[in-house]
Order: C-alpha cells, then sequence, then structure tokens
C-alpha cells in the first residue's frame, strides 16, 4: 500500500483533500487535488483518484475504495458514504500558498501544468487492456506491440480536436504507460 512521507495510505490523503476541494454538489477536479498535494508523487495521486478510489473505474487494481465516481473529463463527485466535511469549512490554499516554515522563502510552488498523459496496461485473458486516467480513451491488443500502436493512435485521435488546456494538460502532453499485474502470493 503507498504511503505518504508521514506514513499516512496515499488515498486517506486523497480523500482528505477531495473532501475539502469538494462543491456544495460534492465535485472536485483531479488537477485541483493534485496542486493540493504537492508532497505527493503526481502519478500516484491521479492514478488514485482516477483508478484506486473510482467506483467506475476499470477493476484492474487489487486494493479499491470506492470514494469517488467520475462525472466528468477530470471531475469526480464523493461517493454519499464517504460525504463529511472536514473541521474547517474554509478551502484549501492553493499550493503555491502554503507556507512550510514561517518566513516566505519556504512557500512550496504549484506544479506546472501536468505535461503527461497517464495510461495503465493491464492484461485480460488473451488482451491488453490500456487506460487512460485523464482522457476518457480506453484500448486494446492481442499483443503490448499491437496495444502500443493503438493506444497511440486512439491518443492521437482523441487530441485532435481538443484542447489541452480545458484538459488540464500543457499544448504537447507526453503519453505514459504503466503496466500493472498481480504478483504471485509467496
Amino acid at each position: 500500500m503507498a504511503k505518504d512521507r508521514l506514513g499516512r495510505p496515499v488515498q486517506e490523503e486523497v480523500l482528505e483533500a477531495a473532501l475539502q476541494l469538494a462543491g456544495e454538489d460534492w465535485t472536485f477536479s483531479l488537477l485541483d487535488v493534485v496542486r493540493t498535494l504537492p508532497h505527493l508523487n503526481e502519478s500516484s495521486v491521479r492514478t488514485h483518484v482516477g483508478s484506486r478510489c473510482c467506483v467506475d473505474a476499470p477493476s484492474h487494481h487489487q486494493h479499491r475504495w470506492g470514494y469517488f465516481r467520475r462525472v466528468g473529463r477530470g471531475i469526480y463527485r464523493i461517493e454519499p458514504e464517504f460525504r463529511r466535511r472536514p473541521w474547517s469549512r474554509e478551502k484549501p490554499k492553493p499550493a503555491a500558498m502554503l507556507v512550510r516554515e514561517s518566513s516566505p522563502a519556504f512557500l512550496v510552488e504549484a506544479p506546472a501544468v501536468p505535461s503527461t498523459i497517464h495510461a495503465v496496461v493491464t492484461e485480460s485473458e488473451e488482451w491488453y487492456v490500456a487506460e487512460c486516467l485523464e482522457v476518457a480513451i480506453v484500448t486494446q491488443g492481442r499483443t503490448l506491440d499491437e496495444l502500443m500502436v493503438g493506444l497511440r493512435e486512439a491518443v492521437d485521435l482523441h487530441m485532435e480536436d481538443e484542447d489541452p488546456a480545458a484538459l488540464g494538460l500543457s499544448p504537447r502532453p507526453r503519453l505514459s504507460i504503466t503496466y500493472e499485474f498481480a504478483l504471485s502470493g509467496r
């Protein structure tokens, strides 16, 4: 289980950030959660929100928490059983305003606009399946090579008529691929 530097599970920090960011309709954006948790690996936060903690994501992770439901591109809603307001009703400050020490010299800068589209590859029966976390793309292939060609084509086609900034991405995003598989229980 992934943990932050203080030993807390990442999914707990992701849920707390989502609760603080959620509007009246209990929705929040993936990009806001990433920016609120600059001390965590951006890929880990994205994977947790878009896959490990999302009830309508494919079930390719061994451990899952049904905290969120995807309601739009990069927009998620907290599931009713996990809705609670944090101690303070005040919205969290952007990461660039978080002060680690009493001096302004210790400000944490918000991460730059993400320049990567993340895809998770899993094996399902006789197919390899790739799902992108930032954009609505799922594709498959009988071999990894076939899958990579299809994934690149699908991303190129999807981005052809899209404004990357509207998706919270840089103008020329890269594609990062993670291959996940279950370990044998030794």
